[in-house]
Formats: C-alpha cells, structure tokens, sequence
C-alpha cells in the first residue's frame, strides 16, 4: 500500500460522519428548529398570565420528540427513494451508516414519548394534535408523494400545526385564532416548498416521487398555486388583529411583507426559473420568521 494511499484512506475516514452527525441528520433537526419556533410563537400568543409559561418546557421538549420521531420514520420509509437522489443520498441510512431497525427503534421511540409527554404534562388536545401530525405526515403524506402531485398540499396541513399545538398547550381548546395560525404557516408552505420541488425538479423526478413540478412540464399549474397561495396569505396575514390578537400596528408591516414576498412568488411562477426559484425560496425562509416576529411584537 502507497502512501498516497494511506493519506486518501485517513481522509475517507477522517470526513466521514460522525454518530452524533448521523443521529443530528436522522432526525433532520434544522428543519425541526422551524417546528419547535412556531410551537413558541402559538404558545405566546395565547398566553395570558405567568403560571402559563411552566407548560412551555414540556410543550417544546415534546413537540421536538414527535418532529424528530416523524423524521426518523420518514427516513425509514423513503431510505430506497433517498439513495436515488444526490442531494439525500449520503443520509445514513441509505449509506448503511444506520441500521433501519436502529433508526426505526428511535423514530417509534422518540414519536410515541412526545406524544405521552403532552398528554401527561401539558393536555389531551396537545397530544391529539400531535399524534395526528404524526400520522399525517408519516402515514398519509409520505406514501403519498410517489402517487400523486397533490402531496404537497397534504403534507402542508401536518406542517402547519405546530402553532396550533403551542395555543392549545395554553388554552386547552381550539378557536379561531388557532385556525389562523394554522391558515398562515399553510398558505406560506405552498411557495416554500414548490420552490424547492422546482430547483430538485430532477432530483425528485429520479427517485420516483411525483412533485407538482415534475409531472406539470410547463410549470404552468405550479405558478397558479405559487401566486394564489401567496395571494391569499397577504389577505390571511391581517386576520390576527381583527381576531383581537395583535394591535393594529401589525397590519401594515404584515401587508408588506406580504406584498414583497409575493413579488417573489410572481416572478417565480412566470419565469419557472431555478434561479427564481431560489430567489423565492431564500424570500420565503426570511419572511417567515419576520412576519411571526412582527406578530408577537404587537401582541395585544
């Protein structure tokens, strides 16, 4: 054996990942982070008096254990479809790094004690929500995505709970303003995420999964729900102070946003363009945060 070789091997070695790397990717816990932040923005807004704030430990803790367990259990599931595309090939499992029982065993595991978590230490509608976010997304959503270009829009409707969990782990019921919450993080799924179907548009395509951009060759249907789903949450985004959540300073940062964000969606949907595409889905990751921000500033 060379020394060449010697040196290639201890890089191999060297710049695989790590256990933690591996355990961090399987429960894909960037993405979660987004969970967990809107968990935290329905929680504050609902809150009315200080002893609320001792159920948002348990509240977090147990909404990250069922996004990380959907995770691990989504991972299971499309590990063949993942090894098929570039950008999700390395995961760990379809590298082998994991074994699927190892993963299973922590997705079952990591799902089933979020789930007691809330109903234990927060309440039964939490946990009722929670369950059926998990169910959605790993039972419906995610067999769904090989069959049919409408996943999207399933799968957006488990992703937009989480908000709705933090309001109901204070007021143990649902209302309107849960629903609007629920409205928002819906509405602003649909750009988001069409962005990424059209700039993995091959990707997709290769591992069999049917992305509203992949069977819409012109891109055509893609660009209507874009604009009309970016439309509908300028309008959907001032509902919060007529409910009494916000004051009225909120509307007019929130329409803006709103109408920046949807000139992105525009451009997108008339170009179909990667590079649009991009430019819409970098607007979507920064409006976002900034509109919930604004919110929780003028909460009444």
């Amino acid at each position: 054996m060379t020394s060449t070789t010697v040196q290639l091997g201890e890089k191999a070695i060297a710049s695989r990942p790590s256990a933690l790397a591996d355990f961090l990717e399987l429960i894909k816990v960037r993405m979660n982070l987004l969970v967990v932040t809107t968990t935290v923005v329905g929680f504050y807004m609902a809150v009315r008096q200080h002893t609320d704030w001792m159920r948002l430990p348990a509240t977090l803790i147990g909404t990250a254990f069922c996004a990380a367990g959907a995770s691990a259990l989504n991972q299971c599931i499309e590990r063949r479809r993942d090894a098929l595309m570039p950008r999700t090939r390395n995961r760990p499992l379809p590298m082998r790094r994991l074994r699927v029982a190892e993963a299973l065993g922590c997705g079952l595991g990591m799902a089933f004690g979020g789930v007691a978590m809330l109903a234990i230490l927060v309440n039964p509608l939490t946990a009722l929500l929670a369950a059926f976010t998990l169910f959605s997304y790993v039972a419906v959503y995610t067999p769904l995505k090989p069959l049919t270009p409408w996943n999207t829009m399933i799968g957006a409707i488990p992703g937009a709970i989480p908000p709705v969990m933090g309001w109901t782990a204070v007021r143990g019921s649902l209302g309107p303003e849960a629903f609007t919450l629920l409205a928002i993080l819906f509405l602003w799924q649909v750009p988001h995420f069409m962005a990424i179907a059209i700039l993995y548009k091959q990707d997709y395509a290769a591992a069999g999964f049917k992305m509203l951009p992949v069977v819409d060759g012109s891109l055509s249907r893609t660009g209507r729900q874009i604009i009309l789903c970016s439309a509908a949450l300028v309008i959907v985004s001032m509902i919060p102070t007529f409910l009494g959540m916000t004051s009225i300073g909120y509307i007019t940062p929130a329409v803006l946003l709103g109408l920046a964000f949807m000139s992105f969606a525009i451009e997108c949907a008339s170009t179909g363009l990667r590079t649009d595409a991009r430019k819409l889905f970098i607007a979507s990751i920064v409006y976002l945060p900034l509109l919930l921000g604004v919110m929780m500033f003028n909460r009444i």
